[in-house]
């Protein structure tokens, strides 16, 4: 999960940066506001972290371009400005959530993650990683536009994946909470995990659906080839 942190402070931006990577989000950084905006133009992230004071253009006016925009990425704005008139207009221009410098990065974190989740609630019942689209009403699946059919086993296990975005499920909790089967052979989930790659992640270079040996499995789009430290590259398709 790919979070864009826009801030100019060296020392704090490698402080936010490092606590955010080792809690296993992907992190790019801007210095200023005109680089943070051209980023949160181009990008999908999952939230924005946003310094009010920023060289070349402040964190208001960034956020209220954003806006105006029609982005709609939820909006951490920093700002070591304690004064009440601050915060609301960082709010009125549009941010979702603020935090005052100095700050403990286990409230930061939080803040984040309540950020997150209040927006994949706000977004309805469609769950989105990378080109994966997921209708869970209709339980639909389409992977870069394209429908895909699967069983009804597979539908279960890939929702359950993708909810947990980038959270390792191990084979027995998909079995006895996803499935509510605790007697099926132990290799069963890998049996449908193959199958379901070869779904998903067929023929694709950037893969969604991971192996993380002796725990399980985990769902997440990664920015490059090289996977994190301990989590295997997916198996070969045979």
């Amino acid at each position: 999960m790919r979070i864009l942190l826009v801030e100019d402070h060296v020392e704090i931006a490698e402080f936010i940066q490092r606590g955010l990577e080792e809690a296993r989000y992907y992190v790019t950084a801007a210095a200023d506001g005109e680089s943070g905006l051209r980023l949160a133009l181009a990008g999908r992230f999952a939230v924005i972290i946003l310094d009010l004071m920023l060289p070349r253009r402040d964190g208001w006016s960034v956020c209220r371009t954003l806006r105006e925009r029609k982005v709609t990425t939820p909006i951490l704005m920093l700002t070591a400005r304690d004064a009440v008139r601050d915060r609301v207009r960082g709010l009125e221009t549009g941010a979702d959530d603020y935090l005052c410098k100095p700050f403990d990065f286990g409230e930061l974190l939080a803040r984040v993650q309540a950020l997150i989740r209040r927006d994949r609630v706000h977004k309805g019942r469609h769950i989105r990683v990378g080109d994966l689209e997921i209708d869970t009403t209709a339980r639909s699946v389409r992977k870069a536009g394209q429908r895909v059919s699967l069983t009804a086993r597979e539908y279960a296990l890939l929702e359950a994946l993708a909810a947990n975005e980038g959270r390792i499920l191990s084979r027995e909790t998909i079995q006895e909470r996803v499935w509510l089967d605790d007697e099926s052979y132990s290799n069963t989930v890998d049996v449908h995990i193959k199958a379901l790659r070869k779904k998903i992640d067929g023929g694709q270079s950037a893969r969604l659906i991971h192996t993380v040996y002796g725990q399980g499995y985990v769902l997440e789009a990664r920015p490059g080839p090289e996977a994190p430290p301990g989590v295997a590259a997916v198996e070969p398709e045979t």
